[in-house]
């Protein structure tokens, strides 16, 4: 009677274990962009185990999901993506994907009237929503918002986590404010890649001129490059940017076009534009990536700037 009666309880045990490790399991989060893969771990702290779909170096406008990515994404319990025509090439699948699975454009609940129209499409908008922190902070919310509906119980927890993250967004923000206020201001100019800082130029007063357009699958032509040639030489404009996540061979064709005019250009340095740096840095977070932008930035075009960006965390110097 023990006997069975002890086989009776460890059976009810047996039979408990799965539904208690179920609930105590962390929300399998896939994301397109390791931005959003940030304010996903950011958020969900514990109660979630994320996967970003594209790396450090990657670029989004051109990217394709591969086989291991669709496994994934039909595997896990939330999709995040941008949305705003940033992944061009996965929003049919998104659509589709969203019929069977639980899928979040994160940017797409940004008030309309905040964002830049797109130079491409009349009916699209400028997705680098990420390049300010008072934009990016929708984002997060967002995300909050996507969990808390996936699993409410942990409402209270995505709620601090979002509070607390939110927080360092704007001490970012404030960071930029300063720093990049005491560029000279016949300095201003900001020439890289691809259009991808027009919301930074707009909140932080510089005049932004990329040689492609807002995606990267825009022609950079012949035309283009030379007519910004003559405005470095004109304007007499001694640095240029280049991307972590596009080809610097437009770049490099303007500094040469410059030195043919006698005018001497350099590369102020590298900054993030769609992707972050590498995973397991400071770089590697939305906070290490906007600091080192503002911190080179800064730097290249005539600021005092931190060593080591806003609290001497960045991996080289300035």
């Amino acid at each position: 009677m023990m006997i069975r009666r002890s086989f009776l309880v460890v059976l009810g045990l047996v039979a408990a274990m799965p539904l208690a490790a179920w609930a105590q399991s962390p929300l399998k989060v896939v994301a397109t962009t390791g931005m959003i893969a940030d304010a996903a771990r950011q958020v969900g702290g514990d109660q979630v185990e994320v996967k970003a779909l594209m790396g450090p170096g990657v670029d989004p406008h051109a990217y394709r999901q591969t086989r291991s990515d669709i496994v994934a994404m039909t595997r896990a319990d939330l999709v995040l993506w941008h949305g705003l025509y940033l992944e061009a090439q996965m929003e049919e699948f998104f659509h589709d994907l969203g019929r069977k699975r639980t899928v979040v454009a994160v940017a797409e609940g940004i008030d309309k009237s905040k964002l830049r129209a797109h130079d491409d499409y009349a009916d699209k908008y400028d997705p680098h929503v990420w390049m300010t922190p008072d934009l990016w902070r929708d984002v997060v919310v967002e995300v909050q918002q996507a969990l808390t509906d996936l699993r409410p119980e942990a409402a209270e927890t995505f709620a601090a986590n979002a509070e607390r993250h939110l927080a360092e967004l704007d001490r970012l923000s404030d960071y930029a404010e300063t720093t990049l206020a005491a560029v000279p201001e016949n300095n201003r100019v900001l020439v890289t890649a691809h259009d991808a800082f027009g919301y930074f130029g707009r909140s932080f007063g510089f005049e932004v001129m990329g040689i492609q357009g807002i995606s990267t699958q825009s022609e950079a032509g012949l035309n283009r490059i030379g007519e910004l040639v003559d405005i470095l030489v004109e304007r007499k404009i001694s640095a240029v940017f280049v991307e972590s996540s596009v080809s610097d061979r437009s770049v490099r064709a303007l500094i040469e076009g410059a030195a043919a005019k006698d005018h001497e250009v350099n590369v102020g340095g590298e900054l993030f534009s769609d992707a972050m740096g590498e995973e397991d840095t400071y770089e590697g977070t939305y906070l290490g990536m906007l600091d080192h932008n503002i911190t080179v930035i800064a730097g290249a075009l005539g600021a005092d700037v931190p060593e080591r960006g806003m609290d001497g965390r960045l991996s080289a110097g300035f």
